[in-house]
């Protein structure tokens, strides 16, 4: 059988917080992301020039890093996303689990980004133009802890990327026609493989 490439239009975004907060109901804006961009884990190799060896390098992997998650979403007048980012800069930490869903053209899922540990450190609000009738977006900056990758399925073998660095930046845009978007990202000296599935 031939693998077919997934498009990127079908997929779903879910924040759901790991503990209860006043003023915020899980999931975090009923999961209404429209763009999701960010899932990037990348590790930068350390070279090593040997005295007397000058035909060869050796390359040392070192820690990794996890690119900038950045969730997009229409603007209402549900404000959880700014008031989560308030309630942390006034020192509640309320970290959420976060799961990007990838679907294929029959609307079944088939691969799961699975997040944990998110926090907001970036807000921004949308542009405004009264020439244009644009739908109003705002945008949704996350850092998180670790990242698993696995077949939306029954089974099959997954990736996880953890470790105690995380970097990420996420927005949220509601938009027409699409399931949504979340996502987050974390550094990790480790990449291990586990036989677990999340479906």
């Amino acid at each position: 059988m031939t693998d077919v490439p997934f498009t990127a239009f079908r997929f779903e975004v879910v924040l759901d917080l790991e503990t209860p907060v006043d003023g915020l109901t899980s999931p975090l804006c009923d999961a209404a992301f429209a763009e999701c961009d960010g899932l990037e884990v990348t590790m930068e190799p350390k070279t090593i020039q040997s005295g007397g060896v000058n035909d060869r390098q050796i390359h040392l992997i070192g820690p990794a890093k996890f690119g900038q998650l950045t969730l997009k979403r229409g603007m209402t007048s549900n404000l959880q996303l700014w008031t989560w980012l308030a309630l942390t800069a006034q020192g509640t930490v309320a970290p959420a689990s976060g799961t990007v869903t990838m679907w294929d053209t029959d609307a079944t899922p088939v691969i799961e980004f699975a997040l944990q540990g998110c926090l907001p450190v970036r807000m921004r609000a949308p542009s405004l133009n009264a020439r244009e009738g644009l739908v109003a977006v705002e945008e949704l900056g996350l850092v998180f802890e670790t990242m698993t990758v696995t077949p939306a399925g029954p089974s099959g073998p997954g990736v996880s990327v953890s470790g105690s660095v995380s970097a990420g930046a996420s927005g949220s845009l509601a938009a027409l026609g699409t399931l949504g978007v979340s996502a987050g990202l974390s550094a990790s000296a480790s990449v291990s493989v586990s036989g677990g599935v999340s479906g």
